[in-house]
Parts: structure tokens; C-alpha cells; sequence
């Protein structure tokens, strides 16, 4: 924070909270320094530094034009659960909690980065949103081929969206789930 610059700290915790509590969804800088009373080019300077040692990780939207996507805005991750559970002071058990969907998505989307760079899989990460509220958590573009991913804690079929079938004709969608994650991670 030091060598940043950064005075406040308490505002970087109670950032960092509203950060925990918007995994997996959309951020919107003029929102996060709207609640915090800081500017807009402060929340990137605090992202920046967050990225930069590891506390947290950006997805961009994937686009390639269809004026349905969504592209603008990105989607933070954290590397480690169980900070973003002590920032938010939830410890209970799977059962009790009600975000363990996005739990989930964090922990597989984490892991399969991790494999990505232990074993050199050379891809570029996305998540894919239209306006229409269709979405894939999380795509890979290697090989000249997209590879859409949808992670789901409870085991059901999911079909992918009509719109990413016909936009993007040759693409692969899968469903991570417990059954198959494994080998996703692994």
C-alpha cells in the first residue's frame, strides 16, 4: 500500500468487502466508488494493486460484435476462497450458504488457471453475457477454437445458449460440475 501510495486502508477492506460480495458478476468502478466515496481512477488503482499481488483475478467480457454482448464491464475473481470468506466473516458450512453456486464458479475457474499455466495451455479467458441475460461463465480461446464452460454446484442439463450456438458455430460447451470437474482442474 506503501509503494502504491494508498493512505486509507480501512477503505481497501470495506472495498475489498464489496469486491467478495460481487464475485462472479459484474463490476462497475462508478458503482464501487460511489458506495466508498472514492473516484473512479481510485477503484483502478485499487483493482490494479489487488491484481498485481494476487489477492484477486480479471475476467473481461468476450465480444466479437453481436450487438447483444456484453464486453464493457469485467468479472473479479479472488485466488483464495477463503480470504473472501473472511472479509465477508462467512464460515459456515456448505449446506447453510447461499452462495455456493458462485463459490463453486470461483474454485473451478481458479484451478483451471492454475492448470492453464502449469502445464502452458496458451489460451485467453472470458466470461460471455448478452443483454438479454444469456450467459457462459467462462470461455477459452485456444487453438482457433472457443471452448465455452458453464460451472454448476448441483448436477443438471444445461443447454447452451441459443445465441452462442449460432453465433459462434464451431465452438465446444461443456458443464463442469462434481461429477466431471476433475478433469477440468487437473
Amino acid at each position: 500500500m506503501e509503494l502504491n501510495g494508498l493512505k486509507h486502508s480501512d477503505k481497501i477492506v470495506r472495498f475489498l468487502q464489496l469486491l467478495a460480495f460481487q464475485i462472479g458478476k459484474e463490476v462497475s468502478y462508478n458503482e464501487l466508488g460511489g458506495q466508498l466515496g472514492i473516484s473512479k481512477n481510485t477503484v483502478d488503482r485499487y483493482l490494479d494493486l489487488l491484481e498485481k499481488t494476487f489477492v484477486v483475478y480479471r475476467l473481461s467480457g468476450f465480444s466479437r460484435n453481436l450487438r447483444k454482448e456484453i464486453s464493457k464491464n469485467s468479472r473479479y475473481y479472488f485466488y483464495d476462497t477463503g480470504i473472501r470468506n473472511a472479509l465477508i466473516n462467512n464460515f459456515n458450512s456448505l449446506q447453510l450458504r447461499d452462495d455456493v453456486g458462485i463459490l463453486w464458479e470461483n474454485y473451478i475457474i481458479t484451478e483451471r488457471i492454475k492448470k492453464q499455466e502449469y502445464l502452458q495451455i496458451i489460451a485467453n479467458n472470458y466470461f460471455w453475457r448478452t443483454y438479454d441475460q444469456k450467459e457462459i461463465d467462462f470461455i477459452e480461446e485456444r487453438g482457433g477454437t472457443l471452448y465455452g464452460y458453464e460451472m454448476k454446484w448441483k448436477s443438471k442439463k444445461v443447454k447452451p445458449p441459443k445465441d452462442w450456438l449460432k453465433t459462434y458455430q464451431n465452438s465446444k460447451y461443456e458443464v463442469i460440475n462434481k461429477e466431471n470437474y476433475l478433469d477440468f482442474v487437473t
